[in-house]
């Protein structure tokens, strides 16, 4: 979402201030994956699911994501401030899931690898980033950027969506394959569209190029604004289930079931800078949220 902001900010020259895994290849039942001739159809139906190996509280974790894991707009206009991220964040205040689930020293244990502006193609190259600290945890939150396009029609296809978030993973499963994986779902970006137009301030912001599929004439309703936010909208679920599914293919991942993109954001949790991205306080909510996906057994 950045690159698009900045973009739109340098055409308005005066408005600068507004501005791992590892896959379950082994059978339901742990043998050969072919039943034997005492075994039941019955007993083999209800036979007990494979337990996923799942530390609560790992030793090490990378960050990996786009503008919301980099804490942009959170603290001053156009910066990042990975300070506030809810991943690895080290303010007491958003109490990051690095924070909450190290068991020591979150502060040199904790890598972000995230950029603004990233998109989900972008991932893989994060993953090998990530890989170079041999994390025992990644978290990712990816998505927006493939979303935020010029128009509906410019989005990313679901299927490169899904080999490029397929291929990070299996990456990560190859070279690490002790690491588990915490995949956030993306946010409603309608959401943070009817929250954000509000603001006089944050619809100004948005004129300069932020989210243009999504924010675009934010006060219009008519069919044809309504129908492109809706086809956004759609498009997020659709990502979202995508990560959902390649997540569940692989026994050291979590995903986190659409918590995030059912979170329901209030002005107060908005960067004041673009009324987009989640301010400190939306950051902790992210934390927390994100926290006790991870801090199950």
């Amino acid at each position: 979402m950045r690159s698009l902001l900045r973009r739109g900010l340098a055409l308005a020259a005066g408005a600068a201030l507004l501005g791992g895994c590892t896959v379950s290849a082994s059978p339901p039942n742990g043998g050969s994956g072919t039943p034997s001739a005492h075994t039941s159809h019955s007993a083999a139906a209800h036979a007990p699911k494979p337990v996923r190996p799942w530390n609560a509280h790992p030793p090490s974790v990378a960050a990996l994501g786009d503008s919301i894991t980099r804490g942009f707009d959170a603290c001053s206009p156009l910066s990042d401030c990975p300070e506030v991220s809810w991943a690895t964040g080290t303010r007491t205040k958003v109490d990051s899931v690095a924070q909450r689930l190290l068991a020591t020293a979150p502060a040199t244990k904790s890598w972000n690898v995230a950029h603004s502006g990233a998109r989900v193609a972008d991932l893989p190259d994060q993953a090998r980033a990530a890989a170079a600290h041999r994390p025992a945890m990644v978290t990712v939150l990816i998505g927006a950027n493939d979303a935020c396009a010029s128009t509906a029609d410019a989005m990313t296809p679901v299927a490169d969506f899904r080999d490029a978030f397929n291929g990070a993973l299996s990456y990560l499963h190859r070279v690490l394959p002790q690491t588990q994986i915490l995949v956030a779902s993306i946010p409603d970006l309608k959401r943070l569209w009817s929250v954000g137009r509000q603001n006089p301030l944050g619809k100004q912001v948005w004129k300069l190029g932020l989210c243009p599929s999504m924010l675009r004439d934010a006060d219009s309703h008519s069919a044809a604004a309504e129908q492109r936010r809706d086809t956004v909208r759609n498009r997020v679920i659709a990502y979202n289930a995508v990560l959902g599914e390649v997540c569940g293919q692989y026994t050291r991942c979590r995903y986190d079931g659409g918590a995030v993109f059912d979170y329901r954001f209030g002005t107060g949790e908005l960067s004041t800078w673009d009324w987009f991205h989640p301010n400190a306080d939306g950051q902790a909510e992210l934390a927390r949220i994100l926290s006790s996906i991870a801090d199950r057994n």
